[in-house]
C-alpha cells in the first residue's frame, strides 16, 4: 500500500503535490518523493521519512515546473530500509520516464530475468517498481520506434505492459516533454481516481480525498485496465487497454487502509464501515446477550464508524475510551514486529473513567497479528474493566496477501491455523466476535451493484489474478526474514549511535 498522485496545472505544482501527499500520508510513512518537470528537464527529491520531514523549503524550491507526481511509500516488495528504493523511479530512455506505483507485482522476479535476458535492461534494486518502469520503457520504445509519440502509441505500450505484468498496480508516469500517463490493473485491486479544478488543472491520485483537499472535483475512478494520458496542453485521452477487465477492489481498503472521507469505485468508505458495523452487531447479538455489555468502545481510528453503528444497533452507549497520540505512526504499517509492539502503548492511552467496573466491548477494524489486540485488552483490564470483549469489523485474516499489504506470511497471522477460541485465549479477551466474510462482502457490494466482486484473499484465500503459487509465499517469507535481519542490524546501529551521543 502506497499513496500516489500526479498533476498537470497552469502554475507550479510542487506545493500542490506536497499538499496531496499530506492527505495521503496514512497510506505510507516510510518514504516520500516528488518529481516535477520544467521544459524537458526533471527535478526529483525523495528520502525516507514522513512528508513533512522529507521536504524542506530548500527542497521545494528545487522542484520547479507545472507538471509532476509524488508518492508516499509503505514497502511491500524490495527493501524497506533502502533509500534507493524510495519512489519515484526514473529511466532516461526512451524520452525520459518517471514513475510511481501502488501495488505489488506477483511475477516481478520472472520479469527481472526476462528484462535482462531478452530486453537487455538492467535492474539495480529489489523493487518491483523498478521492474515495472523498465517494462513500460521497453514497450514504449517498441511502440513508438520511428514514430511520433501519440496517445495511440502510448496506449499500445500500456496494452503490452498489461500482458506482461501480473498482480496489483495503480501507476502514474511522467513522460518528459509529452505528458502524464496513468493506468490501473485489470482487476482494479488498488484504487486510482482523477478530477479537475475549476481552472482545468488535472490531478490523478489514490484517493478522492487528495483531490477534494486540494481544490479538485472528483470526476470518476480510473476503470480496471484503463489508461489515461494527459498531454502538455491538458487534453485528456483515455482507452481501455485490457480485453477482460473486471472490477475487484481490495476489501482491506474499505476495512482499514483508506480514509473514511474517501469515495472509492463509487463506494463511500465511511458508509461501507457503517454497514460493516450493522452486520457485526448482528453477529454480536447472535453470540452473546447485549445486556452483558455496558459500553462499546472503538480502538481508534478506522473502527469508529463500525463501532458507532454497532452500539446504535444493540442499544448500548458508544464511548471514546482510548486517546490516540497522533504523532506515532500506524502500527500496522510499521516495518518489523518489534517496532509495532513497542509503539502500541505509546500510541494509545486508556481513559480509566470509561472502563472502571464495566463490561466493555472493544471494536477494532481487524485483527491481523494479534499482538496489538493483546496489548489493548490488557490495557482495558488495567484501566479497571470488569470484563473485556473484543469484536472485529473484519473477518479473521487467515491468508497471506500478495497485492500490496504487509501481511505476506502465514506465520504472522494470528488466525491462520487457529480457532476463534484459541485466538480469544491468546489476546486475553472474555469473548471474541468476528465479522462474517459473506455478510461483509454483501453489505459493501450493495453500495455499488456493478462490482464483479472483491479482492478479499486475506479473508477467503481466493486470489483474483489466478497466478499465485506456494513458491510465491515461500519467496516472500524469505524476503521478510532477510528484512527482519536488516531491521535488527539497523536497530543496533541506532542504539550504538544514541549511546555514543550520550558519552
Amino acid at each position: 500500500m502506497c499513496g500516489i498522485v500526479g498533476t498537470l496545472a497552469a502554475s507550479p505544482v510542487n506545493q500542490l503535490i506536497y499538499d496531496a501527499l499530506l492527505l495521503l500520508q496514512h497510506r505510507g510513512q516510510d518514504a516520500a518523493g516528488i518529481v516535477t518537470m520544467q521544459g524537458q528537464k526533471c527535478f526529483m527529491h525523495k528520502a525516507r521519512g514522513m512528508v513533512r520531514d522529507v521536504f524542506r523549503t530548500r527542497n521545494m524550491r528545487a522542484l520547479p515546473g507545472n507538471i509532476g507526481l509524488g508518492q508516499v511509500r509503505y514497502p511491500t516488495a524490495g527493501n524497506a530500509y533502502s533509500e534507493e528504493e524510495a519512489q519515484p523511479f526514473y529511466v532516461n530512455a526512451p524520452f525520459g520516464i518517471v514513475l510511481v506505483h501502488n501495488g505489488n507485482l506477483t511475477n516481478a522476479h520472472a520479469l527481472k530475468d526476462e528484462l535482462f535476458d531478452i530486453d537487455r535492461r538492467h535492474i539495480n534494486t529489489e523493487s518491483d517498481t523498478e521492474v515495472l518502469i523498465n517494462v513500460l520503457a521497453h514497450e514504449l520504445e517498441l511502440a513508438a520506434r520511428d514514430l511520433p509519440l501519440t496517445p495511440k502509441e502510448i496506449f499500445a505500450a500500456v496494452r503490452a505492459v498489461q500482458k506482461r505484468i501480473k498482480g496489483s498496480y495503480a501507476v502514474i508516469a511522467l513522460i518528459a516533454g509529452q505528458g502524464l500517463l496513468a493506468f490501473r490493473d485489470p482487476h482494479g485491486i488498488r484504487p486510482l481516481c482523477f478530477g479537475r479544478a475549476g481552472n482545468g488543472d488535472f490531478m490523478v491520485a489514490s484517493e478522492s480525498v487528495a483531490l477534494e483537499g486540494t481544490g479538485h472535483q472528483l470526476e470518476r475512478d480510473v476503470a480496471p485496465g484503463e489508461a489515461l494520458f494527459v498531454d502538455m496542453t491538458g487534453k485528456l485521452h483515455s482507452e481501455q487497454c485490457n480485453d477482460n477487465p473486471q472490477l475487484n477492489p481490495c476489501m482491506f481498503e474499505f476495512v482499514y487502509l483508506a480514509r473514511p472521507d474517501s469515495v472509492m469505485d463509487g463506494i463511500s468508505v465511511y458508509q461501507a464501515r457503517l454497514n460493516m458495523g450493522e452486520t457485526l452487531a448482528q453477529r454480536v447479538i447472535s453470540t452473546m446477550p447485549p445486556n452483558e455489555i455496558d459500553v462499546v468502545i472503538p480502538i481508534p481510528e478506522s473502527s469508529r464508524p463500525s463501532a458507532m453503528q454497532l452500539a446504535h444497533r444493540i442499544g448500548k452507549p458508544y464511548r471514546e475510551g482510548f486517546v490516540k497520540n497522533r504523532y506515532v505512526g500506524r502500527t500496522f504499517i510499521m516495518p518489523g514486529q518489534g517496532a509495532r509492539k513497542k509503539s502500541v502503548r505509546q500510541k494509545l492511552n486508556a481513559i480509566g473513567l470509561e472502563f472502571k467496573n464495566r463490561n466493555v466491548l472493544l471494536v477494532d477494524d481487524s485483527i491481523v497479528r494479534g499482538t496489538t489486540s493483546k496489548e489493548i485488552v490488557q490495557m482495558a483490564r488495567e484501566a479497571g474493566a470488569r470484563k473485556v470483549y473484543m469484536a472485529s469489523a473484519a473477518p479473521p485474516v487467515r491468508f497471506p496477501n500478495v497485492y500490496g499489504i504487509d501481511m505476506p506470511t502465514r506465520e504472522e497471522l494470528i488466525a491462520h491455523g487457529r480457532s476463534i477460541e484459541e485466538i480469544r485465549q491468546y489476546i486475553g479477551a472474555d469473548a471474541l466476535i468476528y465479522q462474517d466474510v459473506d455478510a461483509m462482502k454483501r453489505v459493501v457490494a450493495a453500495l455499488h451493484p456493478g462490482l464483479a466482486g472483491f479482492e478479499a484473499s486475506c479473508f477467503d484465500g481466493h486470489y483474483v489474478t489466478g497466478d499465485v503459487s506456494v513458491e510465491d509465499f515461500a519467496a516472500m517469507r524469505e524476503q521478510r526474514t532477510s528484512q527482519g535481519d536488516e531491521e535488527d542490524t539497523a536497530a543496533r546501529s541506532r542504539l550504538a549511535l544514541q549511546s555514543g551521543g550520550e558519552h
